[in-house]
């Protein structure tokens, strides 16, 4: 799981999904990759957590998976850090 709950390269994930309003239909793991300018194998480790996490959430299309956050899920994990959990 989350060694700790803040890591870089998934904060920045989080951020470029609600950026580019990927609600919708979502980001293919290539195109987050792209954007932010790393290795895919390492960007789609990253996803495949955050959506183990229930994070992100998963769709498919003719070019392959689509991850989009799960807000509702995201502000669960926010209040609980809140409070100190």
């Amino acid at each position: 799981m989350l060694r700790t709950p803040v890591d870089g390269t998934r904060l920045r994930i989080l951020t470029l999904l609600r950026e580019q309003d990927a609600a919708a239909d979502g980001l293919p793991g290539e195109t987050v990759a792209a954007r932010l300018g790393l290795p895919r194998p390492a960007v789609l480790a990253h996803l495949r957590l955050l959506t183990a996490l229930g994070l992100l959430r998963t769709g498919r299309s003719a070019g392959g998976v689509r991850y989009r956050r799960d807000e509702v899920r995201i502000a669960e994990v926010t209040q609980l850090f809140e409070k100190g959990w």
